[in-house]
Protein backbone atom coordinates (compact mmCIF):
# COMPACT_ATOMS: atom_id res chain seq x y z
CA UNK A 1 0.00 0.00 0.00
CA UNK A 2 2.92 2.23 -0.87
CA UNK A 3 2.25 5.48 -2.22
CA UNK A 4 3.44 6.49 -5.77
CA UNK A 5 4.92 9.93 -5.21
CA UNK A 6 6.79 8.66 -2.18
CA UNK A 7 8.58 5.25 -1.70
CA UNK A 8 9.87 5.07 2.05
CA UNK A 9 13.70 4.38 2.86
CA UNK A 10 15.61 6.40 4.60
CA UNK A 11 14.50 9.96 4.91
CA UNK A 12 16.59 13.20 6.03
CA UNK A 13 14.01 15.63 7.51
CA UNK A 14 13.44 17.94 10.52
CA UNK A 15 12.28 17.62 14.06
CA UNK A 16 11.92 20.26 17.21
CA UNK A 17 14.06 19.14 20.12
CA UNK A 18 13.93 20.74 23.25
CA UNK A 19 17.50 22.71 23.99
CA UNK A 20 16.62 23.80 27.57
CA UNK A 21 14.34 23.64 30.51
CA UNK A 22 13.14 27.23 30.08
CA UNK A 23 13.80 29.57 33.14
CA UNK A 24 10.84 32.03 33.33
CA UNK A 25 9.69 33.20 30.36
CA UNK A 26 10.32 30.56 27.42
CA UNK A 27 13.19 32.03 24.91
CA UNK A 28 13.86 30.87 21.38
CA UNK A 29 17.08 29.24 22.21
CA UNK A 30 15.35 26.92 24.64
CA UNK A 31 14.13 25.28 21.60
CA UNK A 32 16.23 23.39 18.68
CA UNK A 33 15.29 22.75 15.33
CA UNK A 34 17.80 20.11 13.61
CA UNK A 35 18.32 17.81 11.20
CA UNK A 36 17.57 13.71 11.64
CA UNK A 37 17.69 10.70 9.51
CA UNK A 38 14.65 8.11 10.12
CA UNK A 39 13.94 4.72 8.16
CA UNK A 40 10.49 5.53 6.56
CA UNK A 41 9.11 2.08 6.01
CA UNK A 42 6.30 -0.23 7.30
CA UNK A 43 6.98 -3.51 6.97
CA UNK A 44 4.36 -6.39 5.94
CA UNK A 45 2.05 -7.61 8.29
CA UNK A 46 3.22 -4.84 11.11
CA UNK A 47 -0.11 -2.59 10.90
CA UNK A 48 2.16 0.16 10.89
CA UNK A 49 1.36 3.68 8.85
CA UNK A 50 3.98 6.24 8.12
CA UNK A 51 2.90 9.71 7.86
CA UNK A 52 4.08 13.40 6.88
CA UNK A 53 2.96 16.06 9.35
CA UNK A 54 0.93 19.11 7.97
CA UNK A 55 0.59 21.12 11.43
CA UNK A 56 1.56 21.42 14.21
CA UNK A 57 -0.97 23.03 16.65
CA UNK A 58 0.79 25.64 19.33
CA UNK A 59 -0.74 25.41 22.45
CA UNK A 60 -0.05 27.34 26.02
CA UNK A 61 0.27 24.25 27.76
CA UNK A 62 3.55 22.75 26.44
CA UNK A 63 4.78 25.18 28.53
CA UNK A 64 4.08 22.95 31.65
CA UNK A 65 5.46 19.97 29.66
CA UNK A 66 8.95 22.03 29.46
CA UNK A 67 8.93 22.35 33.47
CA UNK A 68 10.83 20.64 35.66
CA UNK A 69 7.69 18.98 37.94
CA UNK A 70 4.69 17.17 36.45
CA UNK A 71 1.90 19.51 37.57
CA UNK A 72 -0.37 18.28 34.47
CA UNK A 73 -0.04 14.51 35.07
CA UNK A 74 0.91 14.75 31.50
CA UNK A 75 4.48 13.72 31.90
CA UNK A 76 7.29 16.06 30.38
CA UNK A 77 9.83 16.66 27.57
CA UNK A 78 12.92 15.68 27.71
CA UNK A 79 16.07 17.68 27.21
CA UNK A 80 17.50 16.83 23.77
CA UNK A 81 14.89 14.93 22.41
CA UNK A 82 11.48 15.97 20.08
CA UNK A 83 8.45 17.56 21.31
CA UNK A 84 5.17 16.24 20.99
CA UNK A 85 1.90 17.39 20.69
CA UNK A 86 -1.65 18.22 18.24
CA UNK A 87 -0.89 17.43 14.61
CA UNK A 88 -2.98 17.40 11.12
CA UNK A 89 -1.05 14.54 9.17
CA UNK A 90 -1.25 13.06 5.41
CA UNK A 91 -0.57 8.95 5.53
CA UNK A 92 2.25 8.27 3.27
CA UNK A 93 2.91 4.38 3.40
CA UNK A 94 0.16 1.80 5.48
CA UNK A 95 0.19 -1.32 5.96
CA UNK A 96 -3.32 -0.97 8.35
CA UNK A 97 -6.37 -1.55 6.65
CA UNK A 98 -8.18 1.57 8.65
CA UNK A 99 -5.51 3.88 6.63
CA UNK A 100 -5.34 4.48 3.27
CA UNK A 101 -2.06 6.75 1.78
CA UNK A 102 -3.61 9.99 0.90
CA UNK A 103 -5.84 9.73 4.24
CA UNK A 104 -5.70 13.06 6.51
CA UNK A 105 -5.55 12.12 10.07
CA UNK A 106 -5.80 13.75 13.54
CA UNK A 107 -2.78 12.41 16.67
CA UNK A 108 -0.62 13.21 19.36
CA UNK A 109 3.06 12.80 17.19
CA UNK A 110 6.52 14.04 17.69
CA UNK A 111 6.96 17.17 15.73
CA UNK A 112 9.39 15.70 12.74
CA UNK A 113 8.11 16.24 9.15
CA UNK A 114 8.48 11.85 9.13
CA UNK A 115 6.62 9.88 12.22
CA UNK A 116 6.25 5.96 11.52
CA UNK A 117 3.12 5.32 13.72
CA UNK A 118 3.18 1.71 15.51
CA UNK A 119 -0.30 0.21 14.62
CA UNK A 120 -1.58 3.33 13.62
CA UNK A 121 -2.27 3.89 16.82
CA UNK A 122 -4.56 6.49 18.28
CA UNK A 123 -4.79 8.02 14.67
CA UNK A 124 -8.41 9.52 13.76
CA UNK A 125 -9.03 10.08 10.26
CA UNK A 126 -10.98 13.25 9.25
CA UNK A 127 -12.45 14.93 6.61
CA UNK A 128 -10.61 18.04 4.93
CA UNK A 129 -12.64 18.14 2.35
CA UNK A 130 -14.84 20.33 3.91
CA UNK A 131 -13.18 23.00 6.57
CA UNK A 132 -9.70 23.53 6.14
CA UNK A 133 -7.47 20.20 7.97
CA UNK A 134 -5.92 22.58 10.57
CA UNK A 135 -9.47 23.09 11.73
CA UNK A 136 -9.12 19.92 13.55
CA UNK A 137 -6.35 21.55 15.83
CA UNK A 138 -8.50 24.13 16.89
CA UNK A 139 -12.45 24.96 16.45
CA UNK A 140 -13.34 20.93 15.57
CA UNK A 141 -10.21 19.94 17.74
CA UNK A 142 -8.57 20.01 21.54
CA UNK A 143 -9.19 23.72 22.18
CA UNK A 144 -12.48 23.94 20.77
CA UNK A 145 -13.64 20.80 22.88
CA UNK A 146 -12.11 22.85 26.09
CA UNK A 147 -14.36 25.85 25.26
CA UNK A 148 -17.38 23.82 24.89
CA UNK A 149 -16.86 21.63 27.81
CA UNK A 150 -16.13 24.64 30.05
CA UNK A 151 -18.53 26.40 29.15
CA UNK A 152 -21.89 24.10 28.66
CA UNK A 153 -20.77 21.06 30.71
CA UNK A 154 -18.76 22.90 33.48
CA UNK A 155 -20.23 26.20 33.81
CA UNK A 156 -23.74 25.40 32.24
CA UNK A 157 -23.91 28.17 30.26
CA UNK A 158 -27.96 29.39 30.22
CA UNK A 159 -29.67 32.48 28.06
CA UNK A 160 -29.09 35.84 30.43
CA UNK A 161 -26.28 34.63 32.17
CA UNK A 162 -22.82 37.64 32.36
CA UNK A 163 -19.89 36.20 30.78
CA UNK A 164 -16.39 37.13 31.07
CA UNK A 165 -13.91 35.18 28.99
CA UNK A 166 -9.57 35.84 29.07
CA UNK A 167 -7.53 35.62 26.59
CA UNK A 168 -10.43 36.25 24.28
CA UNK A 169 -9.15 36.13 21.16
CA UNK A 170 -7.09 32.79 21.69
CA UNK A 171 -7.94 29.72 20.30
CA UNK A 172 -10.15 28.46 23.20
CA UNK A 173 -11.30 32.25 24.02
CA UNK A 174 -12.57 32.95 20.75
CA UNK A 175 -14.62 29.58 20.97
CA UNK A 176 -16.06 29.99 24.09
CA UNK A 177 -17.24 33.39 23.59
CA UNK A 178 -19.15 32.53 20.13
CA UNK A 179 -20.83 29.67 21.90
CA UNK A 180 -22.25 31.79 24.85
CA UNK A 181 -23.90 33.79 22.33
CA UNK A 182 -25.27 31.03 20.77
CA UNK A 183 -26.58 30.03 23.99
CA UNK A 184 -28.00 33.29 24.54
CA UNK A 185 -25.54 35.05 27.09
CA UNK A 186 -24.21 38.33 27.66
CA UNK A 187 -20.22 37.95 26.53
CA UNK A 188 -17.46 40.28 27.86
CA UNK A 189 -13.86 39.33 26.92
CA UNK A 190 -10.13 41.03 27.80
CA UNK A 191 -7.31 40.80 25.68
CA UNK A 192 -3.41 41.94 25.27
CA UNK A 193 -4.14 44.24 22.55
CA UNK A 194 -6.86 46.96 21.13
CA UNK A 195 -6.26 44.61 17.42
CA UNK A 196 -7.74 41.44 19.19
CA UNK A 197 -10.45 43.96 21.05
CA UNK A 198 -11.47 45.15 18.14
CA UNK A 199 -11.93 41.57 16.69
CA UNK A 200 -13.81 40.37 19.39
CA UNK A 201 -16.64 42.98 19.33
CA UNK A 202 -16.62 43.55 15.17
CA UNK A 203 -15.99 39.69 13.80
CA UNK A 204 -16.49 36.94 17.01
CA UNK A 205 -19.70 39.25 18.29
CA UNK A 206 -18.74 39.98 21.75
CA UNK A 207 -21.11 42.19 23.45
CA UNK A 208 -18.27 44.38 25.13
CA UNK A 209 -14.00 43.76 25.18
CA UNK A 210 -11.59 45.41 26.86
CA UNK A 211 -7.59 45.67 26.54
CA UNK A 212 -6.32 44.59 30.01
CA UNK A 213 -2.57 45.87 29.78
CA UNK A 214 -4.28 49.36 29.94
CA UNK A 215 -6.35 49.01 32.67
CA UNK A 216 -4.33 50.43 35.76
CA UNK A 217 -7.59 48.65 37.74
CA UNK A 218 -9.05 45.78 36.87
CA UNK A 219 -11.59 45.76 39.51
CA UNK A 220 -12.96 48.59 38.26
CA UNK A 221 -12.37 47.38 34.27
CA UNK A 222 -14.96 44.81 35.51
CA UNK A 223 -17.37 46.83 37.34
CA UNK A 224 -17.27 49.08 33.97
CA UNK A 225 -17.55 46.42 31.31
CA UNK A 226 -19.93 43.92 33.75
CA UNK A 227 -22.24 46.11 35.58
CA UNK A 228 -24.32 43.48 36.25
CA UNK A 229 -21.92 40.92 37.53
CA UNK A 230 -20.50 37.68 36.39
CA UNK A 231 -22.56 34.21 36.20
CA UNK A 232 -19.99 32.41 34.40
CA UNK A 233 -16.01 33.28 34.11
CA UNK A 234 -14.12 31.22 32.09
CA UNK A 235 -10.52 31.61 33.07
CA UNK A 236 -7.45 30.95 30.51
CA UNK A 237 -5.14 33.53 32.74
CA UNK A 238 -5.59 33.21 36.75
CA UNK A 239 -3.67 35.73 38.80
CA UNK A 240 -4.59 39.31 39.50
CA UNK A 241 -7.73 38.77 36.89
CA UNK A 242 -9.05 35.55 38.79
CA UNK A 243 -8.27 37.92 42.05
CA UNK A 244 -10.67 40.44 40.57
CA UNK A 245 -13.16 38.42 39.51
CA UNK A 246 -14.08 37.13 42.83
CA UNK A 247 -15.03 40.89 44.07
CA UNK A 248 -17.94 40.69 40.99
CA UNK A 249 -19.17 37.23 40.90
CA UNK A 250 -23.08 36.83 41.29
CA UNK A 251 -24.90 34.31 43.51
CA UNK A 252 -24.49 30.89 42.34
CA UNK A 253 -21.47 32.24 39.98
CA UNK A 254 -19.50 29.54 38.15
CA UNK A 255 -15.68 29.81 37.51
CA UNK A 256 -14.50 27.54 35.03
CA UNK A 257 -10.08 26.90 35.59
CA UNK A 258 -8.72 26.98 32.03
CA UNK A 259 -5.83 27.86 32.00
CA UNK A 260 -3.01 30.35 34.35
CA UNK A 261 -0.88 31.51 31.66
CA UNK A 262 0.22 34.62 33.03
CA UNK A 263 1.39 32.61 36.06
CA UNK A 264 3.16 30.02 33.78
CA UNK A 265 6.34 31.76 33.53
CA UNK A 266 6.56 32.89 37.26
CA UNK A 267 9.01 31.61 39.44
CA UNK A 268 6.70 29.93 42.73
CA UNK A 269 7.91 32.09 45.03
CA UNK A 270 7.17 35.17 42.90
CA UNK A 271 3.49 33.96 42.19
CA UNK A 272 0.29 36.12 42.52
CA UNK A 273 -1.74 35.27 45.81
CA UNK A 274 -5.85 35.18 45.58
CA UNK A 275 -6.11 37.69 48.32
CA UNK A 276 -10.28 37.82 47.45
CA UNK A 277 -11.79 34.55 47.77
CA UNK A 278 -13.61 34.35 50.55
CA UNK A 279 -16.50 36.07 48.16
CA UNK A 280 -16.15 31.94 46.41
CA UNK A 281 -18.07 31.52 49.61
CA UNK A 282 -20.26 34.50 50.07
CA UNK A 283 -21.41 33.94 46.99
CA UNK A 284 -21.89 29.85 46.88
CA UNK A 285 -19.31 30.12 43.99
CA UNK A 286 -18.80 26.84 42.19
CA UNK A 287 -15.12 26.43 40.71
CA UNK A 288 -13.58 23.67 39.02
CA UNK A 289 -10.91 22.53 36.86
CA UNK A 290 -10.45 20.57 33.86
CA UNK A 291 -8.44 18.41 31.92
CA UNK A 292 -10.09 17.84 28.26
CA UNK A 293 -8.28 15.16 27.64
CA UNK A 294 -10.92 13.23 30.05
CA UNK A 295 -14.21 14.06 28.41
CA UNK A 296 -12.72 13.28 24.61
CA UNK A 297 -13.86 10.47 24.24
CA UNK A 298 -17.45 10.82 25.76
CA UNK A 299 -18.04 14.35 23.90
CA UNK A 300 -16.21 14.71 21.22
CA UNK A 301 -18.58 13.50 18.56
CA UNK A 302 -21.31 15.50 20.18
CA UNK A 303 -19.11 18.98 19.87
CA UNK A 304 -18.16 18.09 16.42
CA UNK A 305 -21.70 18.10 15.38
CA UNK A 306 -22.91 20.42 17.39
CA UNK A 307 -19.79 23.17 16.39
CA UNK A 308 -20.03 21.58 12.47
CA UNK A 309 -23.45 23.07 12.28
CA UNK A 310 -22.41 26.32 13.78
CA UNK A 311 -19.47 27.12 11.28
CA UNK A 312 -22.29 26.23 8.63
CA UNK A 313 -24.58 28.60 9.61
CA UNK A 314 -22.19 31.26 10.20
CA UNK A 315 -23.29 31.27 13.88
CA UNK A 316 -19.32 30.72 14.54
CA UNK A 317 -16.09 32.39 12.95
CA UNK A 318 -12.77 31.37 13.47
CA UNK A 319 -9.52 32.65 13.44
CA UNK A 320 -6.38 30.79 12.91
CA UNK A 321 -2.71 32.75 13.41
CA UNK A 322 -0.52 30.72 10.68
CA UNK A 323 3.59 30.32 10.77
CA UNK A 324 4.76 28.77 7.94
CA UNK A 325 7.87 25.87 7.98
CA UNK A 326 8.90 23.98 10.91
CA UNK A 327 12.44 25.37 11.17
CA UNK A 328 10.25 28.35 13.02
CA UNK A 329 8.44 26.31 15.45
CA UNK A 330 10.85 28.13 18.21
CA UNK A 331 10.01 31.77 17.09
CA UNK A 332 6.05 31.05 16.97
CA UNK A 333 5.90 29.29 20.27
CA UNK A 334 8.01 32.09 22.02
CA UNK A 335 5.64 34.39 20.17
CA UNK A 336 2.19 32.40 21.67
CA UNK A 337 3.67 32.85 24.94
CA UNK A 338 3.89 36.69 24.47
CA UNK A 339 0.58 37.07 22.54
CA UNK A 340 1.95 37.63 19.67
CA UNK A 341 -0.66 35.35 18.13
CA UNK A 342 -4.47 36.34 17.11
CA UNK A 343 -6.69 33.61 17.40
CA UNK A 344 -5.65 30.25 17.04
CA UNK A 345 -1.87 29.12 16.60
CA UNK A 346 -0.57 26.49 14.16
CA UNK A 347 2.45 25.97 12.17
CA UNK A 348 1.93 24.54 8.39
CA UNK A 349 4.98 22.05 8.29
Amino acid sequence: MASSQFEGGKVRHKQVVLAAIPKGMPKVTDLRVEETETDVVVQPDSNDVAVKLLYISLDPYYRELMAEEDLLGLGLYKKGEPIYGGVVAEVVLSDNPDFQVGDTVLGNLNFSEYVVVPKGQDLIKVDASQVPASYYLGVLGMPGLTAWVGLKLIGKAKAGDQVFVTAAAGAVGQVVGQLAKVYGCRVVGSAGSDEKVKLLKTEFGFDDAYNYKTEADLDKALKRHLPNGIDIYFDNVGGETLDAVFKNVNMGARIVLCGAISQYNVAEDKRYGIKNLFSAVAKAVKMEGFLVGKYTAEHMGEYATEMSGYLKEGKVKYREHVTKGIENFPSAFAGLMTGENVGKSVLRV
